[in-house]
């Protein structure tokens, strides 16, 4: 499991900038079968290392050190790839749930996760998008429709992890890249905001409404006013939820919040 990722970005788009980095490679995958190792392939690489796990251990090795060392780690690291190509293709085979995921984009990619999850891999952080929200026209039909879709997935992702086990160490975040501002524009839409609410959700949150109620006429130029930087809720999740230091990835310290039990 040491070779697993330690994020994964599910779906077509291009990949967030939520999740670069210069040091860690996070892979985008569509679906779950580009995330294994193809039988064929597999076997035969695992037979190239095998033979080649022989060879270092007979006597007549003769390679040099530095040469053993990057063979050494080029093995290790395939047979944790292989290890976890393995476990994803034992998920997908024998995977079962009696949560029923919504024939959604959003549904089937929750779906995946939850089998990931389930897999054991040791992948912390997984990440999809659903799009569709920049409604500067016609908004009220256009976000029930995406919030009815965000909730039965969500819904049916908790429920799955809580019937197998998983629900006390998973946390599910949601985020907006915008805001919406309050006033209607002339098309029965909204523009770009400031202000907006985040969701959390798992065995471990503490449920309930952090911050006061936005009020809708006390406005910042025309916007809400915030009442909880969104900082202080990813140091909460980085220091509490995922053990990491968060001075370095958030710039300066923010003061975290009683999000998790």
């Amino acid at each position: 499991a040491g070779g697993d990722v330690p994020a994964l970005h599910l779906g077509h788009e291009q990949q967030p900038l939520a999740i670069a980095s210069n040091d860690v490679r996070v892979p985008t995958v569509r679906e779950l079968a580009e995330f294994q190792l193809q039988g064929r392939n597999r076997q035969s690489l695992r037979s190239l290392l095998n033979a080649h796990a022989s060879k270092q251990s007979s006597p007549q090795a003769t390679a040099s050190v530095d040469q053993n060392e990057l063979l050494n780690f080029l093995q290790s690291s395939s047979t944790s790839a292989i290890e976890a190509s393995q476990r994803v293709a034992d998920a997908a085979g024998s995977y079962t749930s009696d949560s029923i995921y919504p024939e959604t984009e959003l549904g089937r990619k929750m779906q995946t996760i939850a089998q990931l999850i389930d897999a054991g891999l040791t992948t912390r952080i997984y990440y999809v998008q659903l799009d569709g929200f920049d409604t500067h026209a016609q908004q009220a039909a256009t976000h029930a429709i995406l919030l009815r879709q965000w909730s039965d997935a969500v819904t049916s992702l908790v429920r799955d992890l809580d019937a197998h086990g998983h629900a006390d160490r998973v946390c599910v975040m949601t985020f907006s890249e915008f805001g919406r501002r309050v006033a209607e524009n002339a098309s029965e839409g909204t523009d770009h905001g400031a202000a907006g609410p985040m969701f959390l959700c798992g065995g471990g949150v503490k449920a309930g409404i952090f911050g006061k109620h936005s009020s809708l006429t006390d406005l910042q130029e025309g916007d809400l006013k915030h009442e909880i930087d969104f900082r202080q809720v990813y140091a909460t999740v980085l220091s509490t939820w995922l053990g990491s230091e968060t001075s370095q990835i958030l710039g300066a310290d923010y003061t975290t919040l009683p999000l998790f039990s």
